[in-house]
Parts: structure tokens; C-alpha cells; sequence
């Protein structure tokens, strides 16, 4: 009997001891991981732009975070938004374009948020989990507004 006994409380110091180191390694971890897109992503993402007709020109992008005045056709670091970036575009031959692209979120960091439990919170307040297409083709017609009117 002494010996069962002798080996349950060897059992309950080990149980407790493993339950102490789980919460020391754990919840670090769970910190770190928390702003999964925070720590991994840049601010910025780089966005190729071009003119349906192949023309150069001008665009006006913006978004919520900046704004910008870039030569098309060009890749140029966008600021990361979960709004879509707004372009209005003039190409060299006197035609026009204008629209948005769509903000989109990462799908692995989706899934991180909701494995670890953070539900994106802190990604949602820098936007660094939002994402534009690497490149877009700018359509562009010869009525309407444009860049400079």
C-alpha cells in the first residue's frame, strides 16, 4: 500500500510540474503568435500596374493609409489597407481610367487568428493581414474624367 501511495504522489508532482511548465511555454507562444501578420508582413506591398492598351501614363492611387502619384506602367510599394485602393489615370495618348482595387486578406493568416484565438485584433488595427493583387491592368477608354480635370 505504502508503495502505490508513494508512486501516486510521485504522479501528482509530475502532473503539477508539467502543468506549470505548460503555462511558461504556452502562453509566450500565444503572445508571439497573436499578431501573426504583424511580426511576418511589411507595411507595404509591392503592386504592378499596366494600361489595358499598353500606353504610359500617369495614376493617382489612395487609399485610407496614403496616396500616391505613380508612373504606369511601374511596380510601386503600396501601403497595406483593408479598404480598396482607388486609382484615376491619364495615359500619355490622352485616355482614361479610373476604379479601385480590392483589399484582400491573407488566408493563412486568417486561419492562424482563429487557431490562436487573437481573431485577427491586432492585424485588423495595423491592416498588416490585407493584400492587393501583385499586379492589375488598368482599362482605359477615351471618355470621361480624368487625371487633370
Amino acid at each position: 500500500m505504502t508503495h502505490i501511495r508513494h508512486k501516486e504522489i510521485e504522479f501528482k508532482k509530475i502532473y503539477r510540474y508539467e502543468q506549470s511548465m505548460f503555462k511558461y511555454i504556452l502562453i509566450p507562444i500565444l503572445i508571439i503568435l497573436n499578431s501573426c501578420g504583424t511580426i511576418v508582413n511589411d507595411a507595404n506591398v509591392p503592386v504592378s500596374l499596366s494600361f489595358s492598351d499598353g500606353s504610359s501614363g500617369k495614376c493617382k492611387l489612395s487609399n485610407k493609409r496614403a496616396q500616391y502619384l505613380v508612373d504606369v506602367p511601374s511596380t510601386t510599394m503600396i501601403r497595406r489597407s483593408d479598404d480598396a485602393l482607388d486609382f484615376d489615370c491619364e495615359t500619355a495618348n490622352g485616355m482614361y481610367g479610373w476604379g479601385s482595387i480590392p483589399s484582400g486578406m491573407e488566408g493563412g493568416k486568417v486561419a492562424a487568428s482563429v487557431v490562436f484565438f487573437d481573431l485577427g485584433i491586432t492585424d485588423a488595427i495595423t491592416d498588416k493581414s490585407r493584400t492587393y493583387p501583385p499586379s492589375f491592368v488598368i482599362p482605359v477608354s477615351s471618355s470621361g474624367k480624368g487625371l487633370f480635370d
